[in-house]
């Protein structure tokens, strides 16, 4: 069952980057794999969505629960699709500098063992892929705007549990 969870230090504000995260509507922009989302419910606090991935000839859908308590903390849980569970939490706080350290984390099992197989075998490199996706997009969206912090480093802790 794949486990991660790390902290990032981005120059943007946790509001900024609460907003991309939380607009799941636009994931397949910018998100490897995520090829189409049909958002079924879209409210302040909550999100209900389903996600179409493909990956190496296999398509799966997913369906999520987002919840949203602006701007602290956004919670991903499965509704259905190919998993047993999946949790995915993201945390956003104000750091120092202007900037945002976010804590981030996932863990999840497939119901097929042959996909728990192949996932255990990719999970690290599309995991970096996917982080790198959404630091990418932030960069995009924010990169000029007054509220980024000067400096913008980016500074990771990782923590890698499979």
């Amino acid at each position: 069952m794949p486990q991660h969870s790390e902290t990032r230090h981005l120059p943007y504000s946790p509001e900024q980057m609460f907003d991309l995260v939380a607009d799941v509507k636009r994931y397949p922009e910018f998100l490897p794999w995520v090829s189409a989302m049909r958002v079924r419910k879209d409210g302040e606090t909550e999100t209900l969505a389903d996600m179409i991935v493909g990956f190496k000839g296999l398509r799966e859908t997913f369906t999520s629960r987002v919840e949203k308590l602006r701007p602290e903390r956004i919670s991903v849980d499965y509704v259905d699709g190919p998993l047993k569970y999946l949790r995915n939490d993201w945390r956003f706080r104000a750091a120092a500098d202007g900037g945002c350290d976010i804590d981030f984390s996932v863990d999840f099992a497939f119901k097929n063992r042959v996909f728990e197989m192949l996932a255990g075998q990719v999970f690290g490199q599309a995991l970096r892929r996917m982080i790198g996706a959404f630091e990418a997009r932030a960069d995009v969206l924010y990169a000029g705007s007054a509220s980024a912090a000067a400096g913008g480093s980016n500074s990771s802790s990782a923590h890698n549990a499979a």
